[in-house]
């Protein structure tokens, strides 16, 4: 009996330590690009990224900031908070960046772009989120 408690013990310890370290919080995980995205490449010239910024300053700096550290004067009140830009893009492709802006991200205040700007200023304000620092 005492082998019992004592493993359960253990095993409830272990769950607690492991929940307190948030190793495997899916808010952090990134999403898999879905097929239809996939793969996706721009099909715009080096000269995007000027016009991504218009775009940007227009439709996402007020949740997302000047910089897209998010800490846009609308983000502040959002939870959870916008996303760090500059840091997303180091880690995933532009494919995932265009599916994120088009379809927007459940659970959370990033709307889907899709319908209100063209695919055109979407691959734009891709290209200038890639400039970010």
């Amino acid at each position: 009996m005492k082998k019992v408690f004592f493993g359960l013990l253990v095993l409830a310890l272990s769950a607690i330590v492991l929940a307190a370290c948030g190793g495997g919080s899916s808010a952090t995980a990134i999403a898999t690009v879905p097929a239809d995205y996939a793969g996706a490449v721009s099909p715009l010239g080096a000269d995007a990224a000027t016009a991504g910024a218009e775009v940007f300053k227009t439709n996402c700096e007020s949740c997302h900031g000047p910089q897209g550290h998010g800490d846009g004067p609308a983000g502040a009140a959002l939870d959870p908070t916008p996303k760090n830009l500059p840091e997303l893009a180091a880690q995933v492709g532009d494919d995932f960046l265009y599916w994120r802006i088009n379809t927007g991200k459940e659970g959370t205040a990033m709307v889907a772009w899709k319908g209100v700007l063209t695919d055109e200023q979407i691959w734009q304000a891709v290209a200038y989120i890639r400039t970010l620092k």
